[in-house]
């Protein structure tokens, strides 16, 4: 059930992200004949009164398709409620609307987490360390044997215990100890598994397994005070992941070499989002709200093929007083489409041969 969830979190997201799209253009009265869930062969549609609702063969996205892209369309070129013929603002308002939709649901999911779940008030720890994720496979942790979802007992011998330190305590014990086996105890599937580990130096010297660590525990809640504390808590919230997002997507173009391996694609999000809807059903709205402000700074990127691709052809025909070439589009958005479909598909063959049990089945 827990990948049920997942996927269906990233449907409900793609929706949400296309009904920007298309409400932005049915509100100011322009044409939108198709509304697509994923790409290439149609699976199954539904002829409207003007729009075509399609689900595709591709699971990569979707479109809203306007009749100024369909040769087929019998709507006059110069009609004035095609896309291409309304004023820049108007089309940047269809274009980004998909962004700015992604956004909203994104804080609405927080406001209503706090408002329904109630307010973090602190963790009731358990012992260890839990490892939520191993980062590549060529990591020291991953050569030891270490598995997403393991909780560290124990490290060098000491007994970590239930407390908030314990995280920190692994940390430093794994800086101090580059080039030097380590020996761990974790729990895993109610088994304890002795295990080593030999921290490699980063670039300051300190000691890296490649993992992430996060508090063996379960959060508690208390009721919140007033709507106004869940609304600014959610406002806080929401503007530490959008910053944590901007800066991961920062960091990916400016030292992509050491990131590439942490880009995951519809596999891998799926994956993690599984194991969080097997915790609860807090940590899954969390999950929908970081995917989703995701998406939306992915599809603000100045990338061909993506919003923010779009937005930059309307920069252009801004500052030229005319569009480019139709040509010179049409050349640069399929360019585009082939890169992201090949990108897409990459991602996907790859996260699936590190799913858990296929790396079972392998070994």
């Amino acid at each position: 059930m827990g990948y049920l969830a997942a996927i269906a979190v990233l449907v409900v997201l793609i929706i949400v992200h296309e009904l920007g799209h298309f409400l932005a253009a049915r509100l100011q009265g322009i044409h939108a004949n198709r509304f697509s869930l994923g790409f290439g062969p149609i699976l199954w549609k539904y002829q409207g009164s003007e729009t075509e609702y399609a689900i595709r063969a591709i699971p990569l996205g979707g479109f809203v398709g306007f009749p100024d892209e369909d040769p087929d369309s019998t709507i006059p070129p110069d009609d004035p409620n095609l896309l291409n013929n309304r004023p820049i603002l108007d089309r940047a308002i269809v274009i980004s609307a998909g962004v700015i939709a992604n956004l909203i649901f994104a804080y609405l999911v927080l406001a209503l987490q706090f408002g329904f779940q109630g307010v973090p008030d602190g963790i009731n720890y358990q012992p260890g360390v839990l490892v939520p994720q191993v980062l590549s496979t060529d990591t020291p942790a991953a050569q030891a044997g270490i598995r997403a979802g393991d909780i560290i007992l124990s490290i060098d011998g000491q007994e970590l215990g239930a407390s908030e330190r314990a995280i920190g305590v692994v940390q430093e014990t794994i800086q101090l100890a580059p080039n030097q086996p380590l020996t761990l105890t974790v729990e895993r599937d109610e088994r304890v598994i002795p295990l080593q580990v030999t921290p490699q130096p980063g670039p300051d010297g300190k000691g890296r397994i490649g993992v992430q660590l996060f508090p063996n525990g379960t959060p508690t809640y208390r009721s919140p005070q007033s709507p106004l504390e869940v609304f600014s808590l959610a406002a806080e919230q929401f503007q530490d992941i959008v910053v944590r997002t901007v800066q991961g997507f920062g960091q990916l173009i400016t030292n992509f070499s050491s990131m590439a391996n942490q880009v995951g694609g519809p596999v891998k999000i799926v994956e993690e989002g599984a194991k969080l809807a097997r915790s609860d059903s807090g940590s899954l709205a969390f999950f929908a709200a970081i995917i989703s402000v995701n998406l939306a700074v992915l599809n603000i990127l100045p990338l061909p093929a993506l919003d923010g691709g779009q937005l930059a052809f309307l920069l252009v025909e801004g500052l030229r007083g005319k569009p480019l070439p139709t040509k010179v589009q049409e050349n640069v958005m399929q360019t585009g489409i082939m890169l992201l479909l090949g990108l897409g598909i990459f991602l996907i063959i790859r996260d699936t041969t590190q799913l858990e049990f296929i790396q079972q089945l392998l070994e």
